[in-house]
C-alpha cells in the first residue's frame, strides 16, 4: 500500500512537470503582447524609448537611370555635327553678294556651325538663296528666300523674309543696297537656320 502511494505521487509529479514544460513551449498571443511591451527599453526618466525605424535599403533590382540630356545640350550637339554649304546666290549682284557671304561665314562660326568648302568636307546641309529688290521712294527693300537641302537634293526647310533700309548713294536696285543691309540678312539667316536645327534635336 505504501509503495503504491509513492508510485502515484511520483507519477503525479512527473505529469505536473511535463505540463509545465508544455506550457512554456506554447506561447499564447497575450504572452507575445506582454513580451513585446517588456522588450521596449526605457530611458533614464522611466519613459519608454521610441523604437528606431530601420534604414530603408534600396531593392537590388532598382537601378538609377541616368538623366536625359537637356534640350540645349541636344541642340548644341546637332549644330556641332552640321556642315553647311552655301550655294551661289541667285538674283543679287556680286557687289551685294560679297558682304552677304562674308557675314554668313562670320555668323555661322559664332553659332558653332561649320561651313563646308567646295572640297574636303561633305556637307550635311546645302543653303540656296534667291534675292530681289524693290525700291519705294527713298527706301529699298531686299526680298530673300533660302531653301535648305540635304546632300541628296531634298528640300528640308525654307527661310524667307525682307529687309528694308534707306537707299544708298541715291540709286535704285542693287546699287541702292548698303553692305550693312546684306550683313543683317546674313545674321538673320544663320540665326533662323540654327533655331531650326535646334528644333530637329527633339
Amino acid at each position: 500500500m505504501r509503495r503504491s502511494h509513492v508510485t502515484t505521487v511520483s507519477l503525479l509529479a512527473a505529469l505536473t512537470l511535463a505540463a509545465c514544460t508544455n506550457a512554456k513551449d506554447v506561447l499564447e498571443p497575450s504572452a507575445i503582447a506582454s513580451q513585446s511591451t517588456q522588450a521596449v527599453p526605457t530611458t533614464g526618466t522611466g519613459t519608454a524609448a521610441t523604437p528606431t525605424t530601420p534604414a530603408t535599403t534600396a531593392h537590388p533590382s532598382a537601378t538609377v537611370q541616368p538623366s536625359a540630356p537637356s534640350q540645349p545640350a541636344k541642340s548644341a550637339a546637332v549644330i556641332a555635327r552640321t556642315r553647311l554649304q552655301v550655294a551661289p546666290i541667285v538674283g543679287a549682284s556680286v557687289e551685294a553678294a560679297t558682304p552677304l557671304t562674308a557675314e554668313l561665314q562670320t555668323r555661322a562660326k559664332q553659332r558653332g556651325i561649320t561651313l563646308a568648302g567646295s572640297a574636303g568636307q561633305t556637307p550635311t546641309h546645302v543653303l540656296k538663296g534667291y534675292f530681289s529688290t524693290m525700291s519705294e521712294g527713298k527706301d529699298t527693300t531686299v526680298i530673300y528666300v533660302w531653301d535648305v537641302y540635304d546632300p541628296a537634293g531634298n528640300r528640308l526647310h525654307r527661310i524667307n523674309g525682307q529687309q528694308k533700309a534707306p537707299s544708298a548713294n541715291g540709286g535704285e536696285g542693287w546699287a541702292a543696297v548698303a553692305p550693312e543691309t546684306m550683313q543683317a540678312i546674313a545674321d538673320q539667316t544663320i540665326d533662323q537656320f540654327a533655331t531650326w536645327l535646334g528644333g530637329q534635336a527633339g
